[in-house]
């Protein structure tokens, strides 16, 4: 055969490179224009029942508005040149956000994957704690969502208004974890970013509890006062950021261990109907919607520590087999006495404790705690009940635990409905010794995902309430304006 010809390997690489570059223009251009969509807001709807169904919504969206980078003709008046630097940030923003989304649809897909592992014992490595054991849904799930959340998730928090209504909160008493929360986020110290293109959710940083105490008029019954610094704050932000807007609120959040939290959220349509409440108040029976809503633990730090608190006696040491001391709060703290008070030793119900017996004794002697719901659903006394290594007996009919999409609550608690207050002594009599000294333990170790510390832990209660937050955001997808 002939010696090939030298030139026709160059111009060969000529033809196949004006090909390359005519196909790349061509699919730049088709990527261009299927981008030019309009804006929509999609949220995933998914029951709440598990970690696998809150956190695997699918990604439907195959393409985002793309970052402009060609060169654009020279502008011929300085309005056009305004205009084109109006597209470029828009474009800039839109891809930011672009990038959030892929990274999230990328986590939904490793969390859906991990849940196809139905092991008690999470997978992944973790240095300091692996999820394990029937307290949990599904373990592995959950401990693989929780790394990308810290490997992912930004939160930046709006800074207008002014403390003590907004930034601020009470760190002690019975609404202690609205402020601790509010001041950790305020911190910085986890999660935090100042950049609001790179946030992933918005924290609405305002504290009812404080907007009680200083707007409410006690005595008047209403909390029309409140309603109205919420709308102003939220028209504020909705006018000043383009992030409100943009998802009607679907990414914020806010938070609230006051009873009138709900309340006072329903005076601002979208935030009731559209972002996340973090909610102690968790009352599906008031508009508590567990598949954007987020159960939040209330509790009660007389002195703002847990000091004392924590720890309890073995199973052998516990003669009291359900306590109860509370004052009439409620309809169903009313049925408990009128049933129990002073008619069993086994089921010792009190409105008022005996002048030298201990709260913290009796709850840490006792193998169940009664823990009804007041005015409202939720009630400090199940945290107390989860410290004192006693199995709570959670008494309501529409109160969402907190932690509920990831913890098994079934695992460690007993749940009573109210009609069946008089047959509590039957209920808690049937469980076996061996399976009560199961759910005992699982208490104990249930325990860590409900302690503030300062500064927080992994997989205590600051940390369980964002992932909370996480799985709420990893339900919806949003595309910009």
């Amino acid at each position: 055969m002939n010696a090939p010809n030298k030139k026709t390997p160059s111009f060969s690489c000529c033809s196949s490179s004006f090909f390359v570059l005519l196909l790349v223009a061509v699919t730049l251009a088709l990527v261009f224009l299927s981008s030019n969509h309009s804006p929509t807001l999609y949220l995933y709807i998914e029951k709440p029942s598990t970690l696998v169904q809150a956190a695997e919504a699918p990604a439907p969206i195959s393409s985002y508005p793309k970052e402009i980078t060609s060169k654009a003709p020279a502008p011929t008046s300085p309005t056009q040149n305004g205009e084109k630097q109006d597209r470029k940030l828009k474009y800039k923003r839109y891809s930011k956000l672009g990038r959030i989304e892929a990274n999230l649809a990328k986590a939904r897909s490793t969390i859906k994957e991990a849940a196809l592992v139905r092991n008690l014992t999470s997978t992944h490595e973790d240095p300091e704690y692996v999820p394990q054991g029937p307290i949990y849904r599904n373990a592995n799930a959950f401990h693989r969502s929780y790394l990308e959340m810290e490997r992912l998730f930004k939160i930046y928090i709006y800074e207008e208004g002014e403390p003590p209504m907004f930034h601020d909160g009470p760190c002690k008493s019975i609404y202690s974890t609205e402020g601790r929360f509010i001041h950790e986020m305020e911190k910085g110290r986890f999660y935090r970013t100042k950049d609001p293109d790179q946030a992933y959710a918005y924290f609405l940083p305002f504290s009812v509890v404080m907007m009680v105490e200083h707007l409410y008029i006690p005595g008047s019954h209403e909390i029309h006062a409140i309603g109205r610094a919420m709308i102003d704050y939220i028209h504020i932000i909705s006018n000043k950021h383009p992030f409100w807007n943009r998802s009607l609120g679907a990414d914020h959040f806010m938070l609230s261990c006051h009873d009138w939290g709900p309340r006072a959220s329903s005076y601002v349509p979208d935030l009731f109907n559209k972002s996340t409440r973090v909610l102690c108040n968790a009352n599906t029976s008031e508009g508590f919607d567990p598949t954007k809503d987020a159960s939040f633990p209330e509790i009660n730090l007389r002195t703002g520590e847990t000091t004392g608190l924590i720890g309890g006696y073995s199973p052998s040491r516990r003669p009291i087999l359900a306590f109860l001391a509370g004052r009439l709060h409620g309809h169903i703290r009313y049925l408990l006495l009128e049933q129990w008070k002073n008619k069993d030793q086994d089921v010792q119900v009190y409105d008022q404790l005996p002048e030298g017996v201990a709260y913290n004794s009796m709850l840490k002697r006792s193998r169940f705690c009664l823990c009804p719901s007041g005015y409202e659903v939720a009630s400090p006394r199940v945290v107390e009940a989860i410290y004192a290594e006693c199995v709570p007996v959670l008494i309501s009919d529409s109160f969402v635990p907190p932690f509920s999409d990831v913890l098994n609550w079934k695992s460690f608690s007993v749940q009573v409905k109210i009609k069946d207050i008089p047959n509590i002594k039957n209920i808690l009599t049937s469980i076996s010794q061996r399976q009560y000294l199961r759910m005992q333990r699982r208490v104990k170790q249930v325990q860590r995902h409900f302690v503030p510390n300062e500064p927080p832990k992994r997989f205590d209660v600051f940390h369980m309430t964002i992932h909370s937050i996480w799985l709420r955001r990893l339900n919806i997808q949003i595309q910009d304006q």
